[in-house]
């Protein structure tokens, strides 16, 4: 992590890994989703979006968590990589938030007769997304990545007191939102059947997070380096 150009070699290494556990996790959990899983009792078939919304939000609570990690220690040791950490997941995970609450809503119409309602836990995924793009747009309005960076992480940990407030919200107040059906311990809330699809949707979901963000990495540290020795011996390499 301290080092530019043993992370740049790294992660393009492990792409690939990231990018074909992609795409093994996300066939099998879409063949058992929509193929194996059982239509639920209450539900029926609309159900089954729950395979896209459930991880689209545990990944935007996940990455912003990422984040405000990576901003701890972007401030205390000041090292790049990290810095490159945040802004590489943020548009990431912008875009995990954006498709949970669309989903939401397209499962929200058939259960509550609405698309939209000001509950605790879709209104504070909304200050999540809006959180995701006031970083971006910070990083991108000041020229000194470095300084930029800094804004960043700070916004960073401050927003992520809304995490626990998501995760918690159907608990603390009286909402149209249900509660969780899937905890790490106690009995699961659905049957083993549902419950395998969506554990296999979740871990598909982290894998593409862990192949763009490693991209988006590689590319952000080449442009923070471009002229440095290291990337024009890179650059004078790949055009022999």
């Amino acid at each position: 992590m301290g080092s530019p150009r043993y992370f740049y070699n790294v992660a393009g290494k492990m792409i690939p890994w990231f990018a074909i556990s992609f795409l093994l996790t996300l066939i099998a959990g879409i063949y058992y989703g929509l193929f194996v899983a059982p239509p639920d009792y209450q539900q029926g078939e609309s159900y089954r979006i729950m395979y896209i919304h459930v991880p689209a939000a545990w990944m935007s609570m996940f990455i912003y968590i990422v984040m405000a990690v990576a901003g701890l220690i972007s401030l205390v040791w000041r090292i790049k990589i990290t810095e490159i950490t945040i802004i590489s997941s943020a548009s990431v995970g912008a875009s995990f938030t954006f498709l949970a609450l669309v989903t939401g809503s397209l499962w929200g119409k058939p259960m509550w007769g609405t698309w939209w309602v000001w509950d605790a836990r879709l209104t504070s995924e909304l200050l999540l997304l809006f959180l995701y793009l006031g970083i971006i747009a910070l990083y991108s309005a000041i020229e000194d990545k470095r300084v930029a960076a800094r804004a960043i992480s700070i916004l960073a940990l401050v927003g992520v007191v809304n995490i626990p407030i998501i995760h918690y919200s159907v608990e603390w107040w009286n909402t149209l939102h249900q509660t969780s059906s899937v905890t790490m311990t106690g009995k699961q809330a659905m049957s083993t059947s549902m419950l395998i699809p969506l554990l296999l949707m979740g871990i598909s979901f982290k894998l593409y997070y862990g192949a763009v963000v490693l991209m988006r990495a590689r590319a952000e540290v080449l442009e923070r380096d471009r002229n440095t020795r290291w990337v024009r011996e890179l650059v004078e390499g790949e055009m022999k």
